[in-house]
C-alpha cells in the first residue's frame, strides 16, 4: 500500500476530504499530515481521523533535513500539498521527484499565497 503525506498550513478541509477518500481505498492511505503552523486546524482534523501529525518550523524545513527524515521514517511514497503556504525546498522536490502533487487550482506564484483559496482564486484568475 502506498503511503501519502499531506502538507497543509490552515484549516484542512481538503486534507480531511483526502483522508476520508483514501480511508476506503486499498492501494493508498494518508499516513501523515505535516504543518508549519502549530495551531492549524488541519492538525486537529487529522488527529480526529487517526492520522499522525508533525509540526515543523522554518529552520527545520529549510536549513535541515528533519522533515525529509520524518517522511522517510514514515515510509512516505507521495506528497500532496493541500493549502501549504511555503515554497518546497529543493532537497524535497529532488527526493520526491514526480511524486508531489499541489492541489492549488491556479498558476503559481501568480495566484497563490495567503488568502488565495476557494472562490478567491477563481475570481482572481477571471479578473
Amino acid at each position: 500500500m502506498k503511503r501519502i503525506a499531506i502538507f497543509a498550513s490552515g484549516s484542512g478541509t481538503n486534507a480531511r476530504n483526502l483522508i476520508n477518500y483514501f480511508s476506503t481505498e486499498k492501494e493508498a492511505v494518508v499516513s501523515l499530515v505535516l504543518s508549519n503552523c502549530p495551531d492549524a486546524l488541519v492538525l486537529e482534523r487529522a488527529r480526529n481521523l487517526s492520522v499522525d501529525t508533525y509540526v515543523f518550523d522554518r529552520h527545520q524545513f529549510y536549513e535541515s533535513q528533519v522533515v525529509l527524515e520524518k517522511l522517510e521514517k514514515c515510509g512516505i511514497d507521495f506528497i500532496v500539498l493541500a493549502g501549504f503556504l511555503w515554497l518546497v525546498p529543493v532537497y524535497l522536490t529532488d527526493y520526491y521527484r514526480d511524486r508531489i502533487v499541489n492541489i492549488h487550482p491556479a498558476l503559481l506564484p501568480s495566484y497563490g499565497g495567503k488568502g488565495m483559496y476557494g472562490d478567491r482564486v477563481h475570481r482572481a484568475v477571471i479578473e
